[in-house]
């Protein structure tokens, strides 16, 4: 990870980018993280593992582009409704310049019937926890894993897991075939 220069994460979010930043600075300190308003390609509220991590490869993918960045890195977080009621997911794609990629996920945690609804209704889960407990903006901080864990993991700290799984072919190439 030495060789990375510029990083991109494609998304303002400010959990986002403070994961990424966090990851950074134990496996590529040097690295520079810049970040990019980008578009995922996906509703706002991803449903499935397969469209989340869809919309984290996008992320990845525009962020990388542009800004010419050594490595571009998306996450996106969804919903998996099933039998036995509906769950998180989030996904962390990273893809390198040379067209290398990682991806790393999900943060599996069973949602309030309450939150399910209010999703099945249309309403994305950020919105849904605000409502939940008469908030604002919970995505952009301690986010539903922080909430429904009552504290005991926040969203920057599960998205530093994401983000370190989704490096792992970087972090150990020899063991990858690289």
């Amino acid at each position: 990870m030495s060789s990375l220069g510029r990083v991109a994460v494609g998304s303002r979010n400010p959990v986002k980018g403070a994961a990424v930043r966090a990851v950074l600075a134990r496996v590529a300190p040097q690295a520079v993280l810049e970040a990019v308003a980008a578009a995922s390609g996906v509703p706002d509220q991803p449903v499935g593992d397969v469209e989340t991590i869809a919309g984290a490869r996008a992320r990845a993918r525009a962020a990388r582009e542009a800004t010419d960045a050594d490595l571009g890195v998306g996450l996106e977080g969804g919903v998996v409704d099933g039998p036995d009621g509906m769950r998180t997911c989030a996904w962390c794609v990273v893809i390198h310049r040379d067209g290398r990629e990682g991806v790393g996920g999900s943060l599996a945690m069973p949602l309030p019937d309450a939150v399910a609804q209010m999703i099945r209704d249309g309403m994305e889960l950020g919105h849904a926890m605000d409502a939940l407990i008469a908030a604002h903006g919970t995505k952009h901080g301690a986010g539903a894993v922080g909430i429904l864990t009552a504290g005991q993991i926040d969203r920057q700290g599960a998205y530093e897991v994401l983000v370190t799984y989704a490096l792992a072919p970087f972090l150990t190439a020899e063991l990858y075939g690289r």
